[in-house]
């Protein structure tokens, strides 16, 4: 394992993830020394327990959906016998085995690049050094002339009792089998993420939610689309549910007691997808870094601290916690620290990112919601503009449960000369389909411009240049 060759740098950078790195590495290609220091993995949270892994086990997800469909192609019979076949701990294995090669990829470009790196736990001494303790118990204390902390985040559980015998998203991740039956809490992106790859694969599923509608953060098209078509595919939703006690049962299954004991259910799993924390480094105390209510770190626009020569980003410091995000902004950040002059006022801007949800089917969006919009600018210079359809690519399907819905809006402010202010699409691609409509809108498309384009027939996405 590769260690640094030297105790002071121009840049420490303290956490491994994707916007750490990627920071670290611009740093190196403006000529600064640079040192990572990473607890567990390279690759953070999103190549090691979310983003990467999670759309490994969409697409296996996927694949079964296509499955069940195939017979509709003039495919032979797959249904029932594809269910029997199905390998979790054969496609974990390969999943784990890519994860790693990535772990590996970080290093060696890291390397390549000039990049020192150590792995161990970071925290802060009275004098502002970070002391990093290996696992062996030794202690390496680092200077540095610019610290940036990217520590990331980690998944919580809800404080109930028995709250432990179940899992959180890390814990997903490690599992050596399917559950037969599985409980998720949570209605947010990674909780209708891991309840849509269960319920494709053919586990008996489970939803708990405090509202009545799944990604209450997202326009209510996805919301209400999305909460549907979950119902329909056979999810159980209980809404206006929480968790109130979880015990196991002799057999080893788990007994989630819902709403005070009005009602239960059993299942082999429980999964908490409730939220995430700021993983602070340890010491921030030692230095007076100041965080929110949140144990988030407080930074201003250009990412510094109330520490000078401290820095944060990613999801430490909450905001837009997205692994492409915390990239481009670690990389603005060596950008202005050690690039040349031009780059001195160069930041990331927050606005207009767009954004997807891996469910069944795929959610994306950019911009504002509907009421968003309303309340920013007011009903009257609000112009929407919604299609709801079933894809062309069902058109050989009989079977109504087997067909995923199609739903786009537009959401355009009329005195802009009905700029698009916000884009909201659910249905098969939609993560393909929003990264160009991404950069129509970023650039500040209106609907004219849209309808200018001409659609690409037969596709789903012409139907957003057509709309009226």
């Amino acid at each position: 394992m590769l260690r640094a060759m030297k105790t002071h740098y121009d840049y420490l950078v303290i956490g491994g993830g994707s916007g750490g790195v990627a920071s670290a590495r611009r740093a190196a290609k403006h000529g600064a020394s640079a040192l990572v220091i990473e607890a567990k993995a390279m690759g953070g949270t999103c190549v090691n327990v979310g983003c990467v892994p999670k759309k490994i086990m969409w697409y296996t997800s996927d694949m079964a959906s296509k499955l069940r469909i195939a017979k509709e192609y003039g495919f032979g019979q797959v249904e029932p016998e594809y269910a029997n076949s199905f390998d979790w701990a054969r496609i974990k294995q390969k999943r784990d085995a890519y994860i790693a090669r990535l772990n590996g990829i970080y290093e060696r470009n890291m390397t390549k690049e000039g990049v020192d790196f150590v792995y161990g736990y970071a925290r802060f001494n009275k004098d502002g050094a970070v002391e990093v303790t290996a696992k062996d118990n030794s202690v390496t204390t680092y200077t540095a002339d610019n610290i940036l902390i990217a520590t990331g985040g980690a998944p919580v559980k809800l404080d109930v009792p028995g709250a432990g015998l179940g899992i959180d998203s890390d814990g997903f991740f490690a599992l050596e089998e399917q559950p037969k039956r599985v409980a998720v809490v949570g209605a947010g992106y990674i909780g209708i993420e891991f309840a849509g790859v269960f319920n494709g694969l053919g586990s008996e599923t489970h939803l708990i939610i405090r509202g009545d509608t799944v990604l209450r953060k997202f326009d209510d098209l996805i919301q209400q689309t999305i909460t549907d078509k979950y119902i329909k595919s056979g999810i159980n939703l209980h809404k206006r549910s929480s968790v109130t006690h979880v015990t196991k049962n002799a057999d080893g299954s788990l007994k989630v007691e819902l709403n005070g004991g009005a009602s239960e259910i059993e299942v082999d799993t429980l999964i908490w997808t409730v939220g995430r924390k700021s993983l602070i480094p340890l010491g921030v105390k030692e230095i007076g870094l100041k965080l929110n209510s949140h144990d988030q770190v407080l930074v201003d626009e250009y990412q510094q601290t109330n520490v000078p020569k401290v820095f944060s980003l990613g999801d430490v410091v909450g905001n837009v916690e997205l692994t492409p995000v915390a990239i481009a902004t670690g990389r603005r950040l060596s950008n202005r620290l050690f690039g040349p002059e031009q780059f001195a006022k160069q930041k990331m801007d927050f606005e207009n990112i767009p954004s997807v949800v891996f469910s069944h089917p795929q959610s994306g969006t950019i911009g504002l919601t509907e009421k968003e919009a309303i309340e920013k600018y007011g009903a009257d210079d609000i112009k929407v503009y919604t299609s709801k359809f079933t894809s062309m690519y069902y058109a050989m399907v009989e079977d109504v449960e087997h067909k995923d819905p199609t739903a786009y809006k537009l959401v355009c402010l009329k005195s802009q000369n009905e700029k698009v202010i916000g884009l909201h699409i659910v249905g098969d691609d939609s993560a393909e389909i929003l990264q160009g409509f991404g950069v129509a809108v970023k650039m500040g498309a209106t609907k004219q411009d849209f309808d200018n384009c001409v659609a690409i027939h037969p596709t789903s996405a012409e139907e957003l240049v057509t709309m009226t």
